[in-house]
C-alpha cells in the first residue's frame, strides 16, 4: 500500500448538519460538523445530554442520514447510498454495539453472533459457526455459546454484542454508551476490549459519559449544542 493510501481518513464528515422536523418545528441536532477520524484510533464522543452525540454516531454508522453535508466511511459516500446498498455496506463494514445489547432473546449467543454473517453471506454455514466460536473466545465467553442471552450477566451480554459487531471483520466499530448499564469493573473490561480493537487497526468510536476515562482514549470529540467544541 502506498503512503498516500495510508493517509486516507477512515471517516470524514464534511459540513454535516442534521435537522429533525416535528410539529413544533425543526430541531438541529448537528450543525456544520467537519471531522476526520483515522484507522487505529480509539475515539470518545462526549457532551451533555442533547448535544448531538448519538446523532453523530448514527450518521457515522449509516443508521441515519444527514440533512446536509457528506459522510464518508473508508472512502464510501454513505450518505449517497440507497436503502439496500446502505444496509449491505453497514452489514459488511460497520459493527455497532448498543447500550442495551439488543441480542435476539430466542437465539443462542452463537446464533446471535452468526446473524450478520448470514445477512451478508460472508461465510458458509459451517464456517460461520467456527467464526462465531473464535469471536466468543476472543471476548472471553466461549463457554456461553449455546446459552440464551437472558441467562448471561450484563457484562457477558455486552461481550456477546461486541462479538456480533465483529462478525464480518468491519473496519469501523461504533459503540453508544456500551458501559452505561455495567458495574465499574465490568465496564473497565469492556473498554479494554474496545481498546484492543483499535490497536488491531480498527476505528473505534465510543459515546461515553465516563469523563474519568477520557485519558484512556486516543482522542475526545466534545460536542456542545450540535457543534464540535474540541477534538484532541
Amino acid at each position: 500500500m502506498s503512503t498516500t493510501e495510508h493517509t486516507v481518513h477512515s471517516i470524514e464528515l464534511r459540513a454535516v448538519t442534521k435537522t429533525y422536523l416535528s410539529a413544533a418545528g425543526g430541531f438541529t441536532a448537528l450543525d456544520e460538523v467537519t471531522l476526520n477520524l483515522d484507522a487505529g484510533e480509539l475515539i470518545a464522543v462526549v457532551g451533555k445530554s442533547g448535544s448531538g452525540k448519538s446523532t453523530l454516531v448514527n450518521l457515522i454508522a449509516g443508521i441515519d442520514r444527514p440533512t446536509r453535508g457528506e459522510v464518508l466511511v473508508a472512502g464510501t459516500r454513505v450518505h449517497a447510498l440507497d436503502v439496500s446498498r446502505l444496509a449491505a455496506f453497514r452489514g459488511r463494514h460497520v459493527g455497532v454495539v448498543f447500550q442495551f445489547f439488543q441480542l435476539l432473546p430466542t437465539l443462542t449467543v452463537a446464533e446471535n453472533v452468526m446473524l450478520p454473517m448470514d445477512f451478508c453471506g460472508t461465510y458458509a454455514p459451517g464456517e460461520a459457526r467456527a467464526r462465531a466460536a473464535e469471536l466468543l473466545e476472543r471476548v472471553g465467553i466461549a463457554d456461553q455459546a449455546d446459552k440464551l442471552p437472558a441467562t448471561l450477566s450484563g457484562g457477558q451480554q455486552q461481550r456477546a454484542a461486541i462479538a456480533r459487531a465483529l462478525a464480518n471483520d468491519p473496519e469501523l466499530v461504533v459503540a453508544d454508551e456500551p458501559t452505561g448499564n455495567l458495574d465499574s469493573r465490568t465496564a473497565d473490561e469492556i473498554l479494554a476490549l474496545l481498546t484492543g480493537l483499535a490497536r488491531s487497526g480498527k476505528t473505534v468510536v465510543v459515546v461515553t459519559h465516563e469523563r474519568d476515562w477520557i485519558s484512556r482514549f486516543d482522542r475526545a470529540v466534545t460536542l456542545v449544542d450540535g457543534r464540535v467544541e474540541a477534538s484532541a
